[in-house]
């Protein structure tokens, strides 16, 4: 594993003029911010297919479940052509440890939902899937995936590079060998972040640590990141991180003054009314958490899951 997360993206989008019309759609919070933290792995699939720059458009036409791919003036169908290389790339991108990857929204090849496919008659339904993410997610069901479009949510976004991190730390551990002892270190961390998303899942997810001396290490490690990845896809919302905010504080019971605890409290609502953003009450815990020395939240990535230079939770 390297020292950054390795993402795909569709090439446009960090400014490359890869587009039909010989242009490209520079996303600059992608390249110039998220971009110091990862490392990007650009696809294009329409030049990496063969298809020349500029170049005739293309849309999904027919049955949304299985489309074709036709240029929009000639009728040219290149559906056979994308089909062959999206298995063969998304094969080779497997080997190459991605963390995540950022598909183009509404392209017809790179599109991840809502893609317009066109009926017999010509009239669009936003029912499609562009073909090379749905090879891609096809052979890889629980990386994590998002158009970009969608990343101009707050909460989207910080839902997104959170499970990038997680599962980049995921691999680490995966290639290290996944020792049990790993296992067990890995859900501990992870265990207050995985509460934001789901209590069933932090239940299911340790019975799951509990079983890994009698069972089969890889059979668990495959259950635990589909069961882990699933989990994360879930929306961490304002009540359920008011939980695990009041959670933690259940830590510092007997190690704060009645002032300090006042505070927290008072905090914690400014942030269930929606005054302060989630990193208002996080900074003071990890301020307590540290000024403490309690080692159980010390090792929680809750508090840190990610960069701080990403401020993504300045924002939700």
């Amino acid at each position: 594993m390297t020292d950054k997360p390795s993402l795909g993206i569709s090439s446009c989008l960090l400014g490359n003029n890869v587009r039909y019309d010989g242009g490209h759609k520079l996303d600059r919070y992608l390249s110039d911010v998220l971009g110091r933290h990862v490392h990007w792995v650009p696809v294009c699939p329409e030049v990496e297919c063969g298809l020349g720059t500029p170049r005739e458009s293309m849309r999904l036409v027919g049955d949304p479940s299985s489309p074709r791919l036709i240029t929009t003036r000639t009728g040219t169908d290149h559906t056979l052509r994308m089909e062959r290389w999206a298995r063969q790339r998304s094969a080779e991108l497997e080997r190459e440890d991605l963390c995540g990857f950022v598909f183009k929204s509404r392209s017809p090849s790179s599109g991840l939902r809502g893609i317009k496919v066109y009926d017999e008659k010509g009239n669009p339904a936003r029912r499609g899937q562009g073909m090379f993410a749905s090879a891609f997610t096809h052979r890889l069901p629980h990386l994590p995936v998002e158009d970009e479009g969608r990343l101009n949510d707050p909460g989207l976004r910080e839902n997104f590079i959170e499970r990038v991190f997680v599962y980049w730390r995921w691999r680490q551990l995966v290639e290290d060998g996944g020792s049990l002892d790993g296992i067990v270190r890995f859900h501990t961390e992870h265990k207050l972040l995985v509460m934001a998303h789901s209590r069933a899942a932090v239940s299911a997810l340790g019975r799951m640590v509990a079983s890994a001396r009698v069972r089969s290490r890889h059979e668990v490690l495959a259950e635990y990141q589909r069961e882990l990845m699933s989990a994360l896809e879930l929306e961490a919302t304002v009540k359920k991180n008011v939980n695990v905010l009041q959670h933690i504080m259940g830590y510092f019971k007997k190690l704060l003054s009645a002032d300090e605890k006042t505070e927290l409290m008072e905090v914690i609502e400014q942030y269930r009314q929606g005054l302060v953003p989630l990193i208002v009450p996080i900074v003071l815990l990890r301020h307590h958490a540290r000024r403490v020395r309690e080692p159980y939240l010390s090792r929680q990535l809750y508090l840190n899951p990610y960069p701080a230079e990403l401020m993504l939770r300045n924002h939700v």
